[in-house]
């Protein structure tokens, strides 16, 4: 989790820990850094194994939690990565298990997402489905502006956009005291 300050508290020092890969890359065959993958388990069976450790973070007060760039079929009805899916992110993550922190994406440069998306179709998607930082896009430039141009037509609204800015206000503002 990083530094511990004299008290003993992470965010004393600050820093702070990052729980991955949501919603758990356990039983999963292959490496989403090179290609696709996905967990057969219904949701159901994530909740007595993966979620329990998911639960205890979130109980614990975990200030980011990173996606998993696998899908889940058996939970969203689609191969579509959890990264990008407000089933997972939205409906589980948020609404079901309570969480209301940081969402932040695997590394966007990844197989799992560069070999059937396009930079900004990545970004918008995913942001779209509720994560908060887009991390490593291959280009950064595409992703920035497939974004701009997604809140520009409405496809994302300012107000999502303004969503994922306080939270990473609220966490830089607890780390920093």
């Amino acid at each position: 989790m990083g530094a511990i300050g004299a008290t003993g508290d992470p965010k004393n020092a600050g820093v702070t820990g990052c729980i991955k890969h949501f919603p758990g890359h356990g039983d999963t065959k292959a490496d989403t850094h090179f290609g696709y993958a996905s967990s057969q388990k219904t949701w159901e069976e994530m909740l007595s194994c993966e979620m329990v450790t998911f639960k205890a973070g979130i109980q614990w007060g975990c200030q980011l939690i990173m996606t998993a760039h696998i899908g889940t079929p058996n939970v969203t009805g689609s191969n579509i990565p959890a990264t990008m899916s407000s089933v997972i992110l939205q409906d589980k993550l948020r609404r079901e298990l309570g969480y209301q922190n940081l969402i932040i994406a695997d590394a966007m440069e990844m197989g799992a997402i560069t070999q059937q998306y396009t930079n900004g179709e990545a970004a918008v998607g995913c942001i779209k489905a509720g994560v908060d930082i887009v991390l490593g896009p291959q280009v950064f430039t595409e992703a920035f502006d497939a974004v701009v141009k997604a809140v520009e037509v409405g496809e994302i609204t300012e107000q999502r956009i303004d969503e994922s800015v306080r939270r990473i206000l609220k966490l830089k503002q607890s780390i920093r005291k």
